[in-house]
């Protein structure tokens, strides 16, 4: 089986043709669509996610994102945003034109949304539980539509991959997302609705025709969670990863499933080819899988966003160059 490399998500800078270029250069077997925020609102994780949601409007205040209602009337950062991935999506069809192969897109998951943008009366969705399950249907609806207008503009792709980024889902199961104040902290959400706000969002991509993954850099992440929710890619930092990770991740390979590994940092550091190849082929002889016979990926541990431009470029080059000997 083929070791494929892509990346996580973000690049530096302030140009999505760039970006995209860069992409489609260093990553021809995954690329993705990058996203940029360099280039200001609406151009982030959570902002494109704000541009994919269905019926539901948002503007930006001092505090961050925050939910305004559901009249159709979308504040001008939200206008911002869906018009930034408009763009990005008509360079992406333009520089991709003909493109046959794997693809993937990245949209921030309904709990990491419901960790960071504030309910119309303040404070944070999070602590309304109507709010929560709104705002997971909604998104689930959005990315239904995302899903094909993608697939409307890059007709040759056989492989839509969309990536679900949880960063703050540890925290939220954990009850350490900070109240408004900062002098408090969130409920701890029970494990049930987390799992069904997720799966009604992997169902909708999977529906569509989509590969449903899920990413996560932080540590304590329930890889478990995630798969009985629908994940069938799980996109990880190996240096995050505890003890019973390892295990879960060997399950989902063993199970026709896809693991994305996370061995190159998003900060400079003096890595050769062979350095990186070497992390991923001890870390498949530890857990026991021959890389030539399960569905790995080959990434970056995160976004890119805070790199330099020449590490951003030099990471992917990476592994690429390690996704090839993998494979030999």
């Amino acid at each position: 089986m083929t070791t494929l490399a892509t990346g996580i998500g973000s690049l530096p800078g302030e140009s999505f043709p760039e970006a995209a270029r860069i992409v489609l250069g260093e990553l021809p077997e995954l690329p993705h669509l990058p996203e940029v925020p360099g280039r200001g609102v609406g151009a982030d994780m959570v902002g494109r996610a704000l541009a994919v949601v269905d019926g539901l409007d948002a503007d930006l205040q001092p505090a961050g994102w925050r939910l305004t209602g559901s009249s159709g009337s979308p504040g001008a950062d939200q206008r911002r945003a869906r018009s930034l991935l408009g763009q990005d999506l008509d360079v992406m069809e333009e520089l991709a034109h003909g493109y046959q192969g794997a693809f993937k897109v990245q949209i921030a998951g309904p709990w990491t949304l419901a960790a960071t943008v504030e309910r119309p009366r303040g404070d944070r969705l999070l602590a309304d539980h109507g709010a929560r399950r709104e705002l997971a249907q909604a998104l689930a609806e959005g990315v239904r539509t995302h899903v094909r207008d993608v697939r409307r503009r890059l007709r040759d792709v056989t492989r839509l991959v969309v990536q679900v980024d949880e960063p703050a889902l540890a925290a939220v199961l954990a009850g350490r997302v900070p109240t408004a104040s900062g002098y408090g902290r969130h409920r701890s959400i029970d494990r049930p609705e987390a799992s069904q706000a997720l799966a009604w969002v992997l169902g909708a991509i999977a529906e569509e025709g989509a590969e449903p993954w899920v990413h996560s850099c932080a540590p304590d992440t329930p890889l478990d969670l995630l798969r009985g929710a629908g994940a069938r890619g799980l996109a990880v930092d190996l240096a995050q990863l505890g003890a019973r990770d390892h295990d879960q991740l060997a399950e989902a390979l063993e199970a026709g499933e896809t693991v994305a590994l996370g061995v190159v940092p998003t900060h400079e550091e003096d890595l050769s080819d062979r350095t990186v190849t070497e992390r991923v082929l001890r870390w498949c002889d530890m857990v026991g899988l021959d890389p030539h016979e399960v569905a790995l990926v080959v990434t970056p541990a995160c976004g890119l966003a805070g790199a330099s431009a020449v590490w951003a470029r030099r990471a992917m080059t990476l592994v690429r160059t390690s996704a090839a000997s993998l494979s030999d």
